[in-house]
């Protein structure tokens, strides 16, 4: 399940070298208690809360209202905790740009590691970046993916898009334990401030439209 989304400001660059070590170090701490509170299900289910994660970002010190904070919060995520993912049991895959389009690799290593069916993972991973970039044409080109998992399958995805024209990004937030269906329905949630129309295949109303699409695919 999609479980909502975030517009942002679009910034360039990256986030200090000290800025983003000492972010690293806070992530390990938060993400360790969190699981010890909760388990590895419920850090999942706090990061995909548009409004959570917005806040860990916040907490860890970086600009609130900045697409950077997308990225650099993953990215603090899973350099905190290399080395004792295991430990944890929790395993994160993927970034932004060319780091993106690792993921299934980065998946599919774990898998080799630890011995968790890697397959569906990459499934879940690519279908839900196709989803957000292709059935849900709003005008945001996805460019950051990160793909958070553990040992019993569950995931969560965090992605964002960029829209130049318009000077914005978008996050996405995806949890597999309250999906149902990756093309109808998929989120639960909506947080926007900016409206537009948008071609959304994955609205119950666009059954016929993707029953269609599948139809004139076969053909050809």
């Amino acid at each position: 399940m999609r479980t909502g989304y975030a517009d942002l400001p679009l910034h360039g660059g990256r986030a200090p070298r000290w800025l983003f070590s000492r972010m690293s170090r806070l992530a390990r701490s938060i993400v360790e208690l969190v699981i010890f509170e909760y388990g590895t299900a419920g850090l999942l289910e706090r990061v995909s809360d548009p409004g959570w994660f917005q806040a860990l970002g916040c907490v860890l010190g970086f600009d609130w209202h900045s697409s950077g904070l997308t990225t650099t919060t993953c990215g603090a995520i899973k350099d905190g905790i290399k080395g004792v993912e295991e430990d944890l049991g929790l395993f994160v895959a993927g970034g932004k740009g060319a780091t993106s389009r690792r993921t299934p690799d980065e998946i599919a290593t774990w898998g080799e590691r630890t011995g968790i069916e890697a397959d569906p993972l990459v499934y879940a991973s690519r279908t839900s970046a196709k989803v957000d970039s292709a059935a849900v044409q709003d005008g945001y080109q996805i460019y950051h993916h990160s793909f958070l998992f553990d040992r019993e399958g569950r995931w969560a995805v965090i992605q964002q898009g960029m829209d130049e024209d318009t000077g914005m990004a978008r996050r996405y937030h995806w949890l597999s334990t309250k999906l149902d269906d990756f093309v109808c329905e998929p989120h639960v949630a909506v947080c926007c401030d900016a409206r537009a129309p948008s071609l959304n295949l994955v609205a119950r109303e666009s059954e016929p439209a993707r029953e269609a699409t599948s139809e004139l695919s076969r053909a050809t």
